[in-house]
């Protein structure tokens, strides 16, 4: 799993990038799921350990960031549609990198919660 972290944290890093490119490089807001994606990469190098309980901190902490961020960026995106009540959205370029961040979160999350399972199990499910 911990590799498979790392991978979602560079495709979060990357996401952010290109919203910030995209936008112009003038709203440094794009930039949110790349320290999303920070945060997970550096929790997955972390969870790259022979220790049980390094690695089972490091990937809890890494799906609590990744929840935090299928909900913030979940949130934003339901608000904006709620702000427009069936006009066009102020902030479509915004509102498109904020539902892929919400996917891609709950993807890792779901992967997440599928290996910690079965690793409670006594099945070893490594990505």
């Amino acid at each position: 799993m911990a590799k498979l972290t790392i991978g979602f944290g560079v495709v979060l890093i990357l996401l952010g990038g290109w919203g910030f490119l995209s936008s112009g490089s003038t709203h440094p807001t794009a930039l949110i799921p790349c320290y999303f994606g920070l945060v997970m990469a550096v929790s997955g190098m972390l969870a790259t350990t022979e220790n049980a309980k390094r690695r089972k901190l490091w990937m809890h902490i890494a799906v609590t960031v990744g929840l935090l961020g299928f909900l913030a960026a979940g949130s934003r995106v339901i608000l904006e549609f709620a702000d427009a009540h069936g006009a066009p959205l102020a902030h479509p370029v915004a509102v498109k990198y904020q539902a892929a961040m919400t996917v891609i979160c709950l993807v890792f999350v779901a992967l997440c919660v599928r290996s910690f399972i079965a690793a409670r199990r006594g099945g070893k499910l490594e990505a």
